[in-house]
């Protein structure tokens, strides 16, 4: 995406197939939206199936017959349905130009409320990091035939260390620490992966805070005040998945559209190492 078109009003086309997670709402619609009007091929995930038919729906609409519209029905706080989804996605789709994990477990509406996943772990932690770890391990073999490939991880600047000794929370939850230590999880993986698997693949990895305090319904919930409607993080957002200029770019983690500094603990190789082990772990691989 181009500077002049981001500003005009006029989106340049970008005719890639991208599958953007959490798209029945917020972020995840408006940039399905966005892409849409692009002429992108629009792979939409949601886990509610009529929210999910009404946002292919929009989304359709938009496209003006330029790219398709197709839906893939999942609950990632279930890693089962996560693989799956996968499964479904590598059988049915000839290629995956960009991957965008952007579904989201926020702080939640009762914030010291401490909930699991499926497979019994904190649940900002399974939403937020191991989904789109799994995700990536299952979709990476596609996105690399399909090279040159992106990965955008819709991160926060809301970061929070991991506490390797109560990865889950265990003691002393709070919803909003879980949803920042699970963010910084993102980058840090973001990072590993760039610096693992992007050699030789074609694939980037790369993750952002797409705006601050967006007017979503999960800052709602938590009692927070939204400070910008959600178009602020699609523009920032785009510009990771369609920017010919960042092409080969990769583990970087963009504040909007700089390239910033993400918390110190991402930078930590000991520390990087420790999360990939136990995500291997927790993931059986």
């Amino acid at each position: 995406m181009d500077t002049q078109s981001a500003h005009s009003g006029t989106p340049a086309v970008f005719g890639g197939t991208v599958l953007v997670t959490g798209a029945t709402q917020g972020l995840g619609l408006h940039l399905a939206r966005d892409l849409a009007a692009r002429g992108a091929t629009l792979l939409l995930h949601g886990r509610d199936r009529a929210r999910l038919d009404r946002a292919a729906d929009e989304v359709r609409a938009l496209s003006a017959g330029r790219g398709g519209v197709r839906t893939y029905l999942a609950d990632l706080s279930d890693l089962d349905q996560v693989r799956s989804m996968a499964e479904a996605v590598r059988a049915a789709e000839p290629r995956l130009d960009v991957l965008v994990n952007n579904a989201v477990a926020g702080g939640g509406a009762s914030p010291l409320l401490r909930e699991v996943s499926a497979q019994g772990h904190e649940l900002r932690f399974a939403v937020n990091y191991l989904a789109p770890c799994l995700l990536i391990d299952e979709l990476l073999p596609l996105l690399a035939a399909s090279a040159p490939a992106r990965v955008v991880q819709v991160a926060s600047v809301g970061q929070s260390p991991v506490d390797f000794d109560d990865v889950m929370m265990e003691h002393g939850y709070q919803g909003l620490e879980a949803y920042c230590r699970s963010k910084l999880a993102m980058i840090m993986s973001t990072f590993g992966l760039a610096a693992s698997r992007t050699p030789g693949t074609g694939v980037t990895f790369n993750a952002l805070h797409p705006a601050h305090l967006m007017d979503t319904r999960g800052v709602r919930e938590h009692g927070l005040t939204p400070q910008v409607p959600v178009e602020e993080g699609v523009r920032p957002t785009v510009r990771l998945i369609t920017d010919p200029a960042l092409a080969g770019v990769t583990g970087r983690y963009f504040d909007r559209f700089t390239d910033a500094a993400a918390h110190e603990q991402a930078y930590d190789p000991q520390a990087r190492e420790r999360l990939a082990a136990l995500t291997r772990e927790l993931l059986g691989g």
